[in-house]
């Protein structure tokens, strides 16, 4: 930052067992303050400023990837299998993500004829998939703000917005669900709009995942079927679609890195626009006032992936 008090949070990728692990998370560069903060949804790196003069700073990390995959014909819910305290707060609802009203409503509409959660939660993606679309002129990856998309009956968006319809209306069906955001990292063996690799300035991607009882968390990616129909420019029924569409109910192609679930959450230590919505991008203030995160060529960064051997 130059001439100005600077702080700058950047999300950082999380370890999950079994499909990523994190590590080696470094920084190089000058810094008054710089640290990991590791909250309950999200870890994040912050550096701070009060200089006034002009900083670079570079953080990098080691991240090892498996694709994640759930045999759907395999699980099994039962009523009687308690859902671990960590996981009810996946019921709630959030600023951008409510659970009552057309929510419900629509949820309901979604679900007509489901009876297990396993099957409310393929009604709900199938809805999905079949009443949003991807509108290439929506900002970022959207605001995943589903009360006003569902009031207008404009279903159309990105990833954030398609992932926080499908969270909104399992949560409205007594689902645990969560948005997963993170960023494309690597090239896609499924199709080339799904991949991305070296400047992954603007790769970001939002996916999701839904818990069923006596299994864990199923991954989902409603909002890439839907990217694949506009960027492919492929119909909907196309057998290729129909073949990516059954796949991604339960898969991840993990040429992507995640980073957090939170949302509608603070930022430590406060920050001006707290709560923020999620934290996918790098966000930085000038002195107290939010820089444009969204417009990497204003906030001047780059992010940058490279593949390694195994």
């Amino acid at each position: 930052a130059k001439g100005a008090t600077a702080q700058l949070w950047l999300p950082l990728p999380k370890t999950a067992s079994g499909w990523q692990q994190a590590s080696k998370v470094e920084y190089i560069g000058e810094a008054d303050t710089n640290h990991t903060i590791n909250d309950t949804d999200a870890s994040y790196y912050h550096a701070s400023w009060q200089d006034g003069k002009t900083r670079q700073c570079v953080v990098s990390c080691l991240v090892r990837t498996a694709d994640r995959s759930v045999a759907i014909t395999s699980l099994a819910s039962s009523a009687k299998t308690p859902l671990p305290q960590d996981v009810q707060i996946f019921l709630q609802p959030s600023q951008h993500i409510p659970v009552d009203g057309i929510v419900l409503d629509t949820a309901r509409e979604a679900t007509q004829g489901a009876n297990t959660p396993l099957e409310k939660a393929r009604a709900i993606y199938e809805w999905v998939v079949e009443n949003s679309f991807r509108d290439p002129k929506t900002q970022g990856c959207g605001m995943g703000d589903i009360k006003s998309m569902l009031e207008i009956g404009n279903l159309g968006g990105k990833c954030a917005d398609i992932s926080s319809l499908f969270v909104g209306l399992a949560r409205a069906s007594g689902i645990p669900a969560r948005e997963v955001f993170g960023i494309r990292a690597a090239e896609s063996k499924l199709f080339k709009s799904l991949g991305k690799a070296g400047d992954i300035t603007r790769a970001q991607h939002c996916r999701a995942e839904f818990y069923l009882a006596g299994h864990g968390w199923v991954p989902v990616d409603p909002a890439d079927v839907r990217k694949a129909v506009l960027e492919e420019q492929l119909a909907l029924n196309d057998p290729k679609i129909a073949a990516l569409r059954a796949k991604l109910f339960g898969y991840w192609e993990m040429n992507w890195v995640a980073f957090n679930h939170a949302r509608d959450f603070s930022l430590k230590p406060q920050a001006a626009s707290n709560p923020i919505n999620f934290l996918m991008y790098p966000y930085a203030e000038l002195e107290g006032t939010p820089r444009e995160h969204l417009a990497p060529d204003q906030f001047i960064y780059r992010i940058a992936a490279e593949e390694l051997a195994a």
